[in-house]
């Protein structure tokens, strides 16, 4: 009989049993500000492993090390001037700065996918907070779902999706941001956009003082640069402004549609209902068609995770 994953409340008790759990290199999803995490100890080589298995995910894409505080993150990788001004404006928040490790730093290698570098995130949820301050060590993290699939916003997605692989759900209701955290590559003299997300780019530029470089060539450096990804499994068409008879209709502003990302045409309720409303389309096992999204603030984060729902897969 396969097991089935305990579901555990963000309270006390719960926590302490979630914190227990990584200890002992088992794997627990959580929520985050952005999404559900798959949480495991990310200096313990079997429990990451563990990540990879159960996702089915290819161990070249790197994961991200979730921490409870920018403290904690200098004892991991060479910190810059860039990565404190970054830190002290966003962290904690939805913003993985990527940056060279340091030596004899102790996570694992699968953690990086043998990259010298390593993503790191102080996360701004409350609940996710708790859990990395009684852990007390780096927590390796990608969302909480089979690979490639749609990411899930909610406990109930977890589950749908990684019921019997993992120990534990910590579930503490639906994720306010909805978007993955925005992605910055600090290894150049440049910050550079690895992946669009959570937090709009313009918001960092700002905080920067200057633009921010866009990668080079197709190698990953980060999560979420696979084309196919974030994919339900329907067929997905963007930029549609007249659906076909058989789609299912995911809109944004005012129009008639099946779901509605954000009737007032609001770029933030359309983010944090992206993820949620594609697993209730994709449920219905019919084509997807989606309504342009503008392409600026998190429309850009929006718009990405789109464009690799729809790619070949």
């Amino acid at each position: 009989m396969q097991p089935t994953t305990q579901i555990l409340p963000p309270d006390p008790d719960g926590l302490r049993a979630t914190a227990g759990l990584l200890r002992e290199g088992a794997l627990v999803a959580f929520p985050t500000e952005t999404v559900y995490g798959l949480g495991a100890d990310a200096r313990n080589n079997n429990a990451v492993a563990g990540i990879f298995a159960a996702k089915d995910r290819p161990q070249f894409n790197p994961l991200i090390v979730h921490l409870a505080d920018a403290d904690l993150a200098q004892e991991y990788v060479e910190w810059n001037d860039h990565a404190a001004l970054l830190a002290a404006a966003f962290w904690p928040g939805p913003l993985s700065l990527v940056l060279p490790l340091q030596a004899n730093h102790g996570l694992s290698t699968l953690v990086t996918a043998g990259l010298e570098t390593v993503a790191l995130r102080v996360p701004a949820q409350p609940t996710a907070r708790a859990l990395l301050g009684a852990f007390a060590g780096p927590v390796a993290a990608p969302s909480a779902n089979p690979s490639g699939r749609i990411s899930p916003t909610t406990a109930a997605h977890v589950s749908a999706g990684l019921n019997g692989r993992i120990a534990a759900i910590l579930d503490d209701g639906a994720c306010d941001v909805g978007l993955e955290s925005t992605i910055i590559g600090l290894t150049d003299a440049t910050p550079t956009l690895l992946r669009a997300g959570g937090l709009p780019g313009e918001a960092i530029e700002a905080a920067l003082g200057h633009p921010l470089a866009l990668p080079k060539g197709d190698t990953i450096t980060a999560p979420g640069q696979m084309t196919s990804h974030y994919a339900p499994h329907a067929a997905v068409r963007l930029n549609v402004t007249t659906p076909l008879a058989a789609d299912l209709y995911l809109g944004f502003g005012k129009m008639t549609c099946t779901l509605n990302l954000s009737p007032t045409g609001n770029l933030r309720e359309a983010a944090a209902n992206l993820f949620d409303h594609l697993h209730q389309l994709d449920a219905q096992n019919r084509p997807i068609a989606v309504a342009p999204i503008p392409n600026h603030g998190l429309g850009r984060a929006i718009n990405d995770r789109l464009h690799r729902a729809a790619a070949p897969r």
